[in-house]
């Protein structure tokens, strides 16, 4: 209840800080009207602008504020509120160029004022943001080179914009008006800049940790073991998710997001499970013991001890095992009697990462294993092809509808064993799912 209560008061913290504009709008004279349509063309604008600075709060991983909901789910919200800032920063000329046809002029940056160059400039900086975010895949642009165009092209963003507003002053013609945009909005932009580019890295710097050992396992995977240096390291529930720098100081914006497979039960011992994939997760079978990393973290509800329940299913694709893997160790060390179910799809047997592992597990806590094989050897007697409402039917428990339910794997597995699920009766509520598509 307290966090549900808790996640209200951020909902309305944002429809605050968005409609305060407004508000301010309304202090003082109030400046003659200019038409509906340019009005609703102005209103869409702040509406935009004011949910641009915001931006920057949601990504800047304030534990405080994605507790409630879980960061995957403020990284979701930031990508589909960033599609409704285009539109209403886009609405807000072309409406302008249809009432006021007159105004299309202000497009020339040669002949237009600055409070129009401005305004096209962070246009097309924002244009630039969303639409390296919606295609990055496509034009396979890497992580890293796009992270940190992001971070420089938000924030001519929002220089531009508020620029533009404050040049035009029609509705910010006052000192109190502007202090609206230049200390309130600015300063949540700057404030939030300041935590992730300075407060953070200073904290982690604080607290390094080293590489104790890369083990390999099954399926191109490798635990990245950690310990902490100096310190007495963190404490997170089993499942969560860590952002990890390694070969970098913790200022560098090189730094990727991983899952702890390790029990929340150990004391001083992290192991992260990383498939190489390319990219950064191809050098992790290289990295050397006593190689200084830096963590952020943990983050996540993934997480068997957010969703109480008298047993659990686990659903797992791939590297997806890894999160399952944290709350099935740590199960074991507290001794948990709970039943647990665990079907987990791989496309052969080479693949299942931890295979043996899970097998012995059997033996400590009261667990069932379902393999699913795509590609299965020659004599298999197990369950072959994909994770169907079929193949769930026949697992899942009698109990199944008073069950928590944990999802974890590619998109396509997720996205099918949902489905799958809500056909048997499960409700979406009851399923949890970690898609690993943070950026």
């Amino acid at each position: 209840m307290r966090r549900a209560l808790y996640g209200v008061f951020w909902i309305l913290i944002f429809l605050l800080l968005t409609l305060s504009p407004f508000f301010v709008m309304m202090v003082g004279a109030v400046r003659p009207g200019r038409g509906f349509w340019t009005e609703l063309s102005v209103s869409l604008g702040f509406a935009g602008l004011a949910m641009m600075g915001l931006q920057f709060l949601l990504t800047a991983r304030y534990r405080g504020m994605t507790s409630p909901y879980g960061i995957d789910v403020v990284y979701h919200f930031h990508r589909q509120i960033s599609l409704v800032i285009i539109f209403m920063v886009l609405a807000h000329p072309l409406i302008l160029f249809i009432d006021r046809p007159n105004t299309i002029e202000y497009l020339n940056i040669f002949t237009a004022s600055w409070a129009a160059r401005f305004g096209v400039f962070g246009l097309l900086s924002l244009a630039f943001v969303i639409f390296a975010s919606l295609f990055r895949k496509q034009f396979r642009i890497t992580y890293e080179p796009w992270r940190i165009s992001h971070g420089i092209m938000g924030t001519l963003a929002i220089i531009f914009t508020r620029a533009h507003l404050v040049s035009v002053g029609y509705y910010a013609d006052t000192a109190a008006k502007q202090m609206v945009w230049v200390v309130l909005h600015g300063g949540i932009w700057v404030g939030a800049l300041l935590f992730v580019r300075v407060i953070k890295p200073l904290m982690m710097l604080r607290r390094p940790y080293k590489v104790d050992q890369v083990r390999p396992e099954k399926g191109n995977v490798y635990s990245l073991v950690l310990k902490p240096d100096g310190h007495k390291g963190m404490e997170f529930k089993p499942g969560q998710f860590v952002w990890l720098t390694i070969w970098n100081s913790p200022f560098s914006m090189k730094e990727h997001p991983f899952s702890f497979s390790s029990s929340a039960m150990v004391d001083g011992r992290y192991e992260l499970a990383i498939k190489e994939l390319g990219d950064f997760t191809s050098k992790v079978k290289t990295i050397k013991p006593g190689t200084k990393a830096y963590l952020d973290g943990p983050y996540g509800v993934f997480s068997m001890d957010y969703h109480h329940s008298p047993g659990y299913v686990f659903l797992a694709g791939g590297i997806g095992i890894g999160p399952i893997m944290s709350m099935l160790r740590t199960a074991k060390d507290r001794r948990d009697k709970r039943p647990l179910v665990l079907i987990y799809g791989s496309k052969n047997l080479d693949e299942l990462t931890f295979h043996e592992e899970i097998d012995r597990l059997k033996g400590d806590l009261n667990l069932r294993v379902v393999y699913v094989l795509e590609d299965p050897p020659e004599g298999w007697e197990g369950e072959t092809g994909y994770v169907t409402p079929e193949l769930l039917a026949r697992h899942l428990p009698e109990n199944r509808l008073d069950l928590e339910y944990f999802i974890c794997g590619p998109e396509p597995m997720i996205d099918a064993v949902e489905n799958g699920l809500v056909r048997l009766g499960i409700s979406l509520e009851q399923t949890q799912a970690e898609r690993f598509n943070l950026v």
